[in-house]
């Protein structure tokens, strides 16, 4: 069940390097309502963290980490229950943050959708980025996906305009019980 008023997620889950920020982009340019774009990545590069500090040694990242995603997933869902649609990457890094992510929203309309990538482009595109430590994608790949149910699903070897226009119908012909409602039911029942 959705809060009235509420406003909607499409939730973008994939490893580091698979496109997730191309695809979001590219979904908020082609759907027909004014969704949001965000990402830890946003809230990391507009200086939101004191990240010369973090890189220093001043300050503990490992110590601050677990409670920047936690009020992180807690602000989606205040920006939903306020009214905002969300285009939200995110990757689900245990099953313990998926969970945790599935009762933060709990009551919401959230559309997840997994971004697939193979393993060697996902390191191509580290290595090339240069922004991320090496090692991030192939970790990521060898677990993200594992716990998770999607709503949708895309390969982001295909074009990114037509995996948005893929997910946009998709969330446009979008049913109940989504993902993140099976998943509560059996984190509930298990």
């Amino acid at each position: 069940m959705t809060a009235a008023g509420s406003g909607r997620i499409i939730l973008l889950n994939g490893a580091s390097s698979s496109g997730k920020s191309s695809l979001a982009r590219a979904i908020q340019a082609r759907i027909d309502r004014p969704f949001w774009h965000i990402s830890i990545d946003h809230l990391r590069d507009s200086g939101v963290l004191p990240s010369a500090r973090i890189k220093s040694g001043e300050f503990d990242w490992r110590a601050m980490r677990e409670t920047f995603f936690l009020g992180f997933e807690r602000s989606l869902a205040a920006y939903v229950a306020a009214g905002n649609d969300l285009i939200v990457e995110h990757i689900m890094e245990s099953e313990a943050w998926l969970l945790r992510l599935v009762d933060t929203l709990a009551g919401h309309d959230v559309f997840f959708v997994g971004v697939h990538c193979p393993l060697e482009e996902l390191e191509r595109r580290e290595r090339e980025r240069g922004d991320r430590p090496l090692g991030d994608a192939r970790r990521d790949f060898h677990r993200i996906h594992s716990y998770c149910l999607y709503d949708a699903e895309v390969d982001a070897m295909q074009d990114k305009e037509a995996n948005a226009d893929a997910v946009i119908a998709a969330w446009q012909a979008r049913m109940r019980p989504s993902a993140f409602d099976r998943l509560r039911e059996r984190h509930s029942c298990g």
